[in-house]
């Protein structure tokens, strides 16, 4: 995370939102160290987070909140990797994802928005932890956006949003995605039997009932890798080209052909 706003985001005046937004505005107004920014705004939120929230992800927040200060301002030293935004976004975004993967993954975070939104479902739990991220940050790439008077800052901005983003459904998730496929068809006996021999994957009949002609169908459910899909729906329609068939993502998959 260090890297990507030190090296990425903030030579090019571009953000991911957080706390890292107003430190850019900060160093580019004063040319205050960033990371020093990041660490006297943090410190109300931590102060006020200590009659709020489990001591534990305090002690967590308090460690990240210092980490990403020093490092940013350790890393600011080597200059900046790439003069170009776009390319600065898509790294930016991409290392921002993974380092904020990693923090998540261990519970913790980096203060900023996140903490914020701790702090405010402490008070009421309706309140989601997403919702309250993204207005912060909304709010705080449109100031981004009204200081330095260009609109690119914002576009490229919500593009490394999007990246850091997806970053984390893959940290979190895996890059092996698997599809599940809900078959119906009178000739499912036949069905399961080609994907089993020739495609290798095993199904599962579940019994159901047709609400419309009030019919017993039993329909199988069969999970696949996504270069599967293809050669099952092939089989299903040479079988029974009128099979009703729904394929929907499976966002993790554990046991036998799959990951253990």
């Amino acid at each position: 995370m260090s890297i990507s706003t030190a090296n990425f985001l903030l030579p090019n005046k571009l953000s991911t939102g957080g706390f890292s937004g107003l430190a850019t505005i900060v160093y580019y107004l004063w040319k205050y160290p960033a990371g020093n920014v990041i660490i006297i705004l943090n410190i109300p939120l931590l102060l006020f987070a200590f009659f709020r929230i489990n001591k534990g992800l305090l002690f967590k927040s308090i460690t990240g909140t210092f980490l990403l200060s020093i490092g940013i301002n350790i890393f600011e030293r080597f200059g900046y990797v790439t003069a170009d935004r776009f390319l600065a976004c898509v790294c930016g975004g991409i290392l921002m994802g993974i380092g904020t993967a990693i923090i998540l993954k261990a519970g913790a975070s980096t203060g900023g928005t996140d903490l914020l939104s701790y702090i405010i479902r402490s008070f009421n739990k309706k309140y989601r932890s997403s919702r309250i991220i993204i207005i912060a940050d909304t709010i705080i790439i449109i100031m981004n956006v009204l200081f330095f008077k260009e609109i690119e800052i914002g576009l490229y901005s919500v593009i490394a949003i999007y990246l850091m983003g997806k970053m984390i459904d893959i940290v979190f998730e895996g890059f092996y995605f698997t599809k599940v496929m809900f078959i119906i068809s009178d000739k499912y006996k036949e069905i399961s039997k080609e994907i089993g021999t020739k495609v290798k994957r095993g199904t599962t009949g579940i019994y159901s009932k047709g609400m419309y002609s009030n019919e017993d169908k039993t329909m199988l459910f069969c999970v696949a890798s996504r270069k599967e899909i293809a050669e099952i729906k092939l089989l299903i329609r040479e079988i029974d080209s009128s099979a009703f068939i729904v394929t929907t993502d499976a966002i993790e998959t554990l046991g036998r052909g799959f990951t253990e």
